[in-house]
């Protein structure tokens, strides 16, 4: 029997679902909206987005009459199926930010910890069930040349004064925290990241929506907004919600202002999650402290450890579907499923034989500068964050508190960002996205076998500021 044959064998009791939402305290939906409604402010969306802005709301203005509505369940697309990395970045990492954004960078960084921080403490005051722990991140280098590079990031980030908490890891030091043959180096974030489980968290905010008053409708897709005199109407199939705010939190799905909607592309990612690891097996990779990884190259892998010791694998392949539609089988992807496994075993070869529990995918809202951008319409009664990219388990706090400030017509730190006034390139139309997504793809992977060398099409790509990745 082939390798590959029998590391496929770990997946023949994998569940196509994603491991978070099998959950048996999974909480029930809450009720259709079927009236007619009205409110100071409507949130559309019930994910992380949506979920952050209505409490915020509240906690500004405990007397404002707050409405969220949400397509299908809470937390049931890319909120309930990431990887529960929860991270201070605001920018998708500090490299990106860095070469967006220098001249801000540092205050970029520090409203970015901020709200890690302010979210550590919506987790004790609301008693969020969500398995929070602050463990840090691991970038680990597989090859020779991303150890070179992640040793002169570090040096750089030094001379940039943006190095505070984080620590160079030889290969010895590295293979001490997390034991695979494969790492050469790596860069520890010790309290940028914490883990979560995503999906409980946001269950948990939506139980803390409500419990502030906030008024929640599920299976309530939003199809229409209008002005609506001097306030905005929302159509849904069986009612209708007036509000004087909408604050859209849809992310991946289509907008409601139509001109937004070539700002982003849905780009399907996928993860394995293993049954519960042993004392033994957890002790044969020396994982004693918790903290999550990615690798280093184009693309890269992210992994870490569950509540319940089993081990979440996920990343490598970003897939684009032609046309950019969001469809529920894209969300399933064998092809894939069977690549992660084998690479799995290559990273742990301690874990041969594990079994996988649970395989599955969905959709990441893609933009061209891979962190979320915001702006308002209607005159400012509507407000907008979209575009996160994958990396939105924190930043979408940060997007609602920028979301509340623009529909207060404030000027803050948040408001007064580069990042907060301008915009990605938006994606052109197919099949040109399509012929540039999978050339970028094709390149990239030439450049992780050629020891990161990029081609012409990549520069080119780089002096125009976009990006994609997996």
């Amino acid at each position: 029997m082939s390798r590959g044959t029998d590391r496929n064998r770990s997946l023949s009791e994998a569940q196509p679902v994603a491991y978070w939402l099998d959950d048996p305290g999974r909480p029930h939906p809450e009720p259709a909206l079927t009236t007619a409604e009205t409110c100071d402010l409507l949130v559309v969306g019930g994910g992380y987005s949506g979920l952050w802005t209505a409490l915020l709301a509240k906690e500004r203005d405990p007397r404002r009459d707050v409405v969220l509505v949400e397509g299908r369940e809470v937390g049931w697309a890319a909120s309930g199926r990431n990887g529960g990395f929860c991270a201070a970045s605001l920018t998708h990492g500090q490299a990106n930010g860095l070469s967006r954004w220098p001249r801000e960078i540092h205050k970029l960084e520090e409203l970015g910890a901020r709200n890690l921080d302010e979210i550590e403490r919506a987790v004790a005051r609301y008693s969020l069930d969500c398995d929070f722990e602050r463990t840090g991140e691991i970038d680990v280098a597989t090859e020779p040349y991303q150890a070179t590079e992640l040793r002169r990031w570090y040096g750089e980030l030094r001379d940039k004064g943006l190095a505070e908490g984080v620590e160079f890891l030889d290969a010895e030091a590295v293979r001490a925290q997390v034991d695979s043959p494969t790492f050469r180096a790596g860069l520890y974030d010790r309290r940028g990241v914490a883990m979560v489980n995503p999906a409980r968290l946001a269950w948990g905010l939506k139980r803390a929506c409500r419990e502030l008053g906030v008024r929640v409708y599920e299976h309530t897709p939003a199809l229409t907004l209008k002005p609506h005199g001097d306030a905005m109407a929302v159509t849904t199939p069986y009612g209708r919600v007036r509000a004087r705010k909408v604050a859209l939190g849809t992310n991946v799905f289509p907008n409601l202002v139509r001109r937004l909607r070539a700002y982003t592309v849905p780009v399907y990612d996928y993860a394995l999650m293993t049954e519960p690891l042993s004392a033994d097996q957890l002790a044969s990779i020396g994982w004693r402290n918790r903290q999550g990884l990615g690798d280093s190259a184009n693309q890269f892998h992210y992994f870490r450890l569950s509540a319940d010791n089993r081990v979440l694998w996920g990343g490598y392949d970003a897939v684009y579907p032609y046309g950019g539609r969001v469809r529920a089988e894209y969300d399933d992807r064998p092809q894939t499923y069977a690549r992660l496994a084998d690479h799995f075993f290559t990273c742990f070869p301690q874990l041969e034989g594990v079994r996988f529990t649970h395989a599955w995918g969905g959709a990441i809202d893609t933009c061209s500068r891979f962190s979320a951008f915001f702006g308002t319409a209607h005159r400012g009664k509507v407000a907008y964050a979209a575009g996160y990219t994958g990396l939105g388990v924190g930043a979408t706090r940060f997007g609602a508190d920028v979301m509340l400030d623009l529909l207060a017509g404030e000027r803050t730190e948040r408001t007064a960002l580069e990042m907060v006034r301008t915009k990605p390139l938006p994606f052109p139309p197919e099949p040109f996205a399509w012929t540039g997504i999978a050339l970028t793809k094709w390149s990239l992977a030439r450049a992780d076998a050629r020891d990161g060398r990029r081609n012409l099409w990549l520069r080119a790509m780089d002096r125009l500021g976009l990006g994609f990745d997996s």
